[in-house]
């Protein structure tokens, strides 16, 4: 019973990262029926930026360790969305009504441009993320040795979960979330009602890169590790969440997220093999520690743990092709 509920704790804290990141896919999906598989590149580049604001505050500045990070965080949220925006205005934009194939092509190369444009300025070694809030574990079971959860998934938890209710308070509860839904529903009808949509449009790009920052931070900090690589299996893995869920449906993708989280975790907990990663060397000590305290479940090249994820996919697609939560579709005239 530890082990499960040791499981389902991780799986949480995994889970919570990729809702939040199938919540970018799933929006921009919702909007202009575009697979953006550049999202993942933006959260690499989220933690990228904050891991350099972190690691040139911290060299004797004297700032609290908090306060270290949420500029990292603050860092790295505008940046996002500056290349969000970039990424919506000089790429999709043009090829808006374009056959959907010519997209796709572009955000795969688009992916490919900004992995290479993160190994140019930060290398192609793995970063060892600072860690400069001192994890702290709490027993949740009597039994010694058994269930733990740290400060540090405490925090992922429970930001993803704050960041969700913001996100589903703006979709419904302001006018810029009616707009995002009118445009949503029928670009053109919107348009007629006087709805700017190309400033709907690029918001939504700006929202989701912002929503990928914060999910990038939150990476890096749990695994001690960034590197140039490490949003295209996350990318991949939360657009399978999304579609889990019921892409173009926010609780879709939240549910989606959380439940490939769980799926993961149990699967490398009952079945992989994980603790070949942390065994490698070179790797940092935060990693180290991390593998420690999660020896069953590591985000970079286990054995198993990845296929879980493409497994639900493939399944889903065969049995329930539009998701848990699927989106309504209505038929328009």
């Amino acid at each position: 019973m530890d082990t499960f509920l040791q499981q389902i704790i991780n799986g949480l804290t995994l889970g919570s990262v990729y809702a939040i990141v199938a919540l970018g896919y799933t929006m921009v999906y919702g909007i202009i029926q575009l697979i953006n598989f550049a999202h993942g590149e933006v959260v690499m580049i989220g933690a990228m930026v904050a891991y350099s604001t972190i690691v040139a505050l911290s060299g004797g500045t004297g700032l609290p360790p908090a306060l270290v990070l949420a500029s990292g965080v603050a860092a790295a949220i505008p940046v996002c969305m500056a290349v969000g925006y970039a990424l919506e205005r000089v790429a999709y934009r043009p090829l808006r009504h374009a056959p959907r194939l010519a997209p796709l092509i572009t955000a795969i190369g688009l992916s490919i441009i900004l992995q290479h444009l993160a190994l140019i300025v930060w290398s192609r070694n793995p970063l060892p993320y600072p860690q400069i809030i001192a994890t702290v574990t709490y027993q949740i079971t009597a039994t010694a040795g058994g269930a733990t959860i740290t400060n540090v998934q405490i925090a992922i938890i429970g930001g993803s979960l704050a960041t969700m209710a913001l996100l589903l308070f703006l979709v419904y509860r302001t006018k810029l979330g009616i707009a995002m839904r009118a445009v949503a529903q029928n670009q053109q009808v919107a348009g007629l009602m006087g709805i700017d949509i190309n400033r709907v449009i690029s918001l939504t790009f700006v929202i989701g890169a912002g929503l990928a920052a914060i999910a990038g931070v939150m990476v890096g900090s749990y695994y001690g590790i960034a590197h140039y690589q490490m949003g295209f299996i996350l990318g991949l893995k939360a657009f399978s969440a999304a579609v889990l869920g019921g892409i173009g449906n926010l609780g879709g993708a939240m549910l989606g997220g959380l439940l490939l989280g769980i799926i993961e975790a149990l699967g490398a907990g009952y079945v992989g093999d994980l603790t070949n990663l942390c065994n490698l060397s070179g790797w940092s000590t935060a990693l180290a520690q991390r593998c420690a305290v999660d020896s069953n479940l590591t985000l970079f090249g286990s054995n198993y743990q990845d296929v879980f994820a493409f497994l639900v996919l493939i399944a889903v697609l065969v049995f329930r092709p539009s998701g848990l939560l699927g989106e309504r579709v209505s038929d328009r005239a």
